[in-house]
């Protein structure tokens, strides 16, 4: 496999993550999505539901949100820390072995390397909207509010992080309409690229 690492970014409701894990799947090499998440909480003590909302999003949606959380005497916040240690797990994950690792700016940290293949899957609001509440079922807050809410958080800090825009194309090497393909056209897209020789 030329492209050995298949990293994830994706709006929320796009089916990315299901894209990755079956990608992986096909491919037989490990996703990385909620396993990083136990990694991660095995290094550091923290919950698992807590690496998994801080470790992706901004602690709001108001574009200088870091710029009010607790830090350290050296300035650095829990953010930062678990910021580093999620860098330093998929820096150790991508030397280990082949796999896909989806969102937590896998794409950013693992740049320099020419084996990864960067994507961004995305879709229309509405298409997302009908999918969220598909698979994560109703809530209180609008389906539309949930993805606005959580793609701004995810912008958010990856901006914070990496000095990029989040969801811009030149920042992957592919980026994928999953209305348009489908789930599976997504996942066979990215099987024969990650084949090719």
């Amino acid at each position: 496999m030329k492209k050995r690492i298949i990293t994830i970014s994706r709006e929320f409701g796009s089916g990315g993550r299901t894209i990755g894990k079956r990608v992986a799947e096909e491919l037989g090499i490990h996703c990385y999505d909620k396993e990083l998440i136990e990694k991660l909480a095995e290094k550091t003590g923290f919950s698992e539901r807590y690496i998994e909302e801080q470790g992706e999003y901004a602690p709001t949606s108001h574009p200088f949100s870091y710029a009010f959380v607790g830090r350290n005497i050296d300035g650095m916040s829990v953010s930062d820390y678990l910021w580093n240690e999620q860098r330093k797990k998929i820096l150790e994950i991508a030397n280990q072995e082949p796999c896909v690792i989806v969102g937590r700016c896998a794409d950013y940290i693992l740049r320099e390397r020419e084996d990864v293949l960067n994507v961004f899957v995305h879709a229309p609001k509405e298409i997302r909207a009908k999918r969220i509440v598909e698979v994560y079922g109703e809530t209180s807050v609008a389906p539309e509010k949930r993805l606005r809410d959580k793609d701004k958080k995810r912008a958010i800090n990856y901006r914070y992080y990496t000095e990029q825009e989040w969801g811009r194309a030149q920042n992957y090497h592919l980026t994928l309409d999953s209305s348009a393909f489908g789930i599976e056209g997504c996942v066979e897209l990215l099987c024969g690229i990650a084949r090719r020789e």
